[in-house]
């Protein structure tokens, strides 16, 4: 035993003894790692003149994991304790049997910090953050008298995590992450529309409750809803699409991200699987998944597995060159982790994930692609979207789109879906703008039931036969 506790988050459990148990549990496992986790977040929402909530959480906890072959023992508990620990023991070493596995090498190590390792729930007091809420209202009231409700949000939170291998290695992380939307409902001739925006990432707050930002995303949300007020029903059929810039990536990041994941890959079940080194996009046509870029929402300086963040080519040129891994899957195929497992909290175990995934630019200007553009829609904002991962068929919803003919952007128009697939969408992409831009920082992704936070980003990108679902006659 050592004189001084193992505390990375003031228990008095035994860095020894957490050590021992976590060698009993993967003694003769390929893999394995003792993940501590302690995670506080805040939000406070401010609807219809009015706190809404008013929320403070806190919580605490490990994950044990064992793995051997394609099999994964885990156990986890509120409880950082030896006592809970020796339980969970029992239930990882299922997974590893009689053993006979040979423990794969710690990640390699890193200096490098991404973003601060201040609490943002601390960087402002509770008034001060209410207060905020309350200028965003009266703001949003005061910039048209069409406004008839305000909803404004601001949450923080606070993740410290500690990895812990059998050989003794240790990895921390210090992860803040805040963000603040705004939301609008207007009314005009008994007709009403809502509007959004929003962001953020791994910063601390002042940034966003300076009036200049918070005013933008008022003026945003606004723009948004007296948009969709004078919007038109959407046209259906098949027809040209122009997607804007940043947050239209989150199709790319459904359509064709998820099926880029190692897990998916291995098993077969992507739409992409067994077609490494294949052309599988338009020529020009390049994807990254990058965590490495500093205080963006979906970056990690670390990954759950301890493995360092890298910036990962998937796509280049068109051709399938690579996938997002974790430890297991990367070594069940050959191949190196990339930094991509992750996991939403100390009670799920690791998974391939993207972190930022995004498209790079060309050298068209968005001006001359929509000028291609002869007849279509122009998309420039989603909202929920689905996908199946097995033949990349994808559903998504615009929440802000016009009509485009002869070159000429028209009247907005709502209702309008975009319905396709992955796969055939990478193929007809005919233009990439040289605009490339990430989102705000509002993006959440969703798999096998656990949430993590995401980046999207892409240039104007034209997309030749899209089906657009609407409510009027093409």
């Amino acid at each position: 035993m050592t004189d001084a506790a193992f505390r990375p988050f003031e228990t008095m459990l035994d860095r020894d003894a957490a050590l021992a148990r976590l060698r009993d549990a993967t003694a003769g496992a390929d893999d394995g790692e003792l993940f501590l986790e302690r995670r506080q977040s805040e939000s406070l929402v401010f609807d219809d003149g009015r706190v809404r909530t008013a929320s403070f959480d806190a919580a605490q906890g490990f994950g044990l994991r064992a793995v051997r072959g394609e099999v994964a023992g885990y156990a986890h508990s509120s409880d950082i304790s030896e006592s809970a620990l020796a339980r969970a023991v029992e239930t990882a070493r299922l997974a590893v049997g009689d053993g006979g596995g040979v423990m794969a090498p710690p990640p390699a190590r890193t200096n490098r910090h991404l973003y601060t390792d201040a609490d943002p729930i601390a960087g402002a007091d509770f008034p001060v953050k209410l207060e905020t809420l309350r200028e965003i209202d009266a703001y949003a009231r005061g910039l048209d008298p069409r406004v008839v409700q305000v909803t404004a949000s601001l949450a923080a939170s606070h993740q410290e995590v500690v990895i812990l291998r059998a050989d003794g290695s240790e990895v921390s992380d210090s992860r803040p992450m805040v963000r603040v939307n705004v939301s609008v409902i207007v009314e005009q001739d008994g007709l009403r529309e809502s509007g959004s925006a929003g962001g953020g990432g791994r910063v601390g707050l002042d940034g966003l409750i300076d009036p200049a930002d918070w005013q933008a995303k008022t003026q945003e949300a606004l723009r948004i809803a007296l948009v969709n007020l004078r919007a038109e029903p959407a046209p259906a059929g098949v027809m040209d699409v122009v997607l804007g810039p940043g947050w239209p990536g989150i199709l790319l990041h459904e359509a064709i991200g998820h099926g880029l994941e190692g897990d998916f890959n291995r098993k077969g079940s992507s739409a992409f699987a067994g077609l490494m080194g294949q052309r599988i996009a338009a020529p020009g046509v390049t994807v990254l998944d990058d965590g490495t870029i500093p205080d963006r929402r979906g970056s990690i300086t670390v990954d759950d597995e301890g493995t360092p963040s890298a910036r990962n080519t998937l796509i280049e040129d068109g051709i399938l060159v690579g996938f997002m891994q974790d430890r297991q899957n990367a070594r069940l195929m050959g191949v190196e982790p990339t930094g991509n497992g992750r996991r939403e909290s100390y009670a799920h175990a690791p998974m391939p994930r993207m972190t930022n995934t995004y498209m790079l630019g060309g050298d068209a200007d968005p001006a001359d692609i929509l000028a291609d553009l002869d007849d279509g829609i122009y998309a420039v904002g989603f909202g929920g979207g689905q996908v199946d991962i097995t033949n990349g068929k994808f559903v998504f919803s615009c929440t802000e789109a016009y009509r485009v003919k002869n070159g000429k952007v028209g009247a907005p128009v709502k209702g309008a879906t975009l319905i396709g697939d992955g796969a055939t969408a990478l193929q007809q992409i005919r233009a990439l703008g040289n605009d490339m831009a990430l989102d705000p920082g509002m993006g959440n992704c969703g798999k096998a039931g656990q949430w993590v936070p995401v980046g999207v980003g892409q240039p104007t990108v034209m997309i030749g036969g899209l089906t657009v679902g609407g409510s009027a006659a093409g």
